[in-house]
């Protein structure tokens, strides 16, 4: 891998490698962006198949956030960690604090938070050796379990998603067929059922399912069948690339918005929903509660103001919607569009910033 010519092809700012023999720390800092702000961006623990699969899963994750923190309208650039271990059994308490040290002597430039293989208890032991880590113990002043606020910016996404589609915003009425009732989507479904809308739902855990059926009446379906059923919503809840070749000609839907990551297996098939005029709720801007969450962490967590930030999501869709609109494109590129163009506008106020301080000083 030619990591330079990597970096530079997608211009990223900053790799950083963190070894500590003591503790096992094997991990990588990416930081794609700081146009906006710090970068912010989870930390995940991996047994990753070689040291380069790692090093491109933070690059990849990193400018992912970017995007992500871009378009939820957060004063935040991009980043992300990889931790290379197994998280059942490499884990240890000095890994943590020495990886907090090498956070602290990034001096800002970078903020973690938890991510896949890392918990809460994970980011008090960084916090022990930092203040930028988000997504810490209530205790010690932070917001908690995110999986409800996420839910409730899916919720608010999904109804600027229907009033494209069907002219009204409201969902009561309309049925939701929902793949995968974990963490997140069973708040959103518990959101769908007060709002008077039918749930369809399905999960490789049964439990999960027995429960959403008893709680808010739906009706269970196997998970192969989820994407073939009469619904006028498909909420992706679960895994990354199920809008792909196989799915898309069994929807009988007018939209897909839901939580899930990377939704589309490749951009193509965001192409082919634009193609067959269904409203795609990009992922990474409708499901950005989570991160809108943790980063209001950082003015000292105040929920109220999070959540007003979080029902932004609702015109952060509309936008998206707009752009695809205003420039003939589906809203997988509008949601990048969006993106790259708050952080282009940013960029020149700062730019000018500086070359005008700049001439301020070489006159004196």
């Amino acid at each position: 891998m030619e990591i330079f010519k990597y970096m530079e092809t997608y211009d990223y700012e900053q790799l950083v490698f963190c070894q500590d023999q003591t503790s096992g720390l094997k991990a990588i800092i990416a930081i794609h962006d700081t146009t906006l702000g710090p970068a912010l961006g989870g930390t995940r623990m991996w047994t990753y198949a070689s040291e380069e699969a790692a090093i491109e899963d933070a690059l990849r994750l990193a400018k992912g956030m970017t995007y992500k923190n871009a378009a939820a309208g957060l004063n935040l650039g991009g980043g992300k960690t990889v931790i290379i271990g197994d998280p059942r059994k490499d884990k240890n308490e000095e890994m943590f604090r020495a990886f907090g040290r090498f956070i602290q002597g990034l001096n800002g430039r970078y903020i973690t938070a938890e991510d896949v293989g890392t918990t809460v208890e994970d980011m008090d032991l960084i916090h022990e050796e930092t203040d930028y880590v988000t997504g810490i113990s209530p205790a010690f002043g932070s917001s908690g379990n995110p999986s409800p606020v996420t839910a409730y910016g899916c919720f608010v996404g999904m109804k600027a998603a229907a009033k494209e589609a069907f002219g009204t915003d409201s969902l009561e009425g309309l049925t939701v067929s929902v793949q995968g009732v974990g963490n997140v989507s069973y708040h959103l479904c518990r959101h769908l059922h007060e709002a008077g809308a039918k749930l369809i739902v399905t999960d490789i855990n049964k439990e999960a399912v027995q429960r959403a059926v008893a709680d808010f009446g739906a009706q269970a379906v196997n998970p192969d069948e989820i994407y073939g059923v009469e619904a006028d919503i498909f909420a992706p809840c679960a895994l990354g690339a199920i809008i792909n070749s196989d799915t898309i000609p069994q929807l009988k839907v007018k939209v897909v918005a839901g939580s899930a990551n990377n939704q589309l297996k490749e951009n193509r098939h965001g192409d082919e929903l634009h193609e067959r005029g269904i409203i795609y709720a990009p992922d990474y801007v409708i499901n950005a509660g989570g991160v809108i969450n943790v980063a209001d962490e950082l003015h000292g967590y105040n929920r109220e103001r999070a959540m007003r930030k979080v029902e932004q999501i609702y015109n952060n869709i509309e936008k998206a919607i707009e752009i695809s609109k205003r420039d003939g494109i589906p809203t997988y590129q509008a949601a990048d569009r969006m993106a790259e163009e708050r952080i282009a506008k940013m960029r020149g106020s700062r730019s000018q910033f500086l070359l005008n301080g700049h001439h301020i000083l070489s006159r004196r």
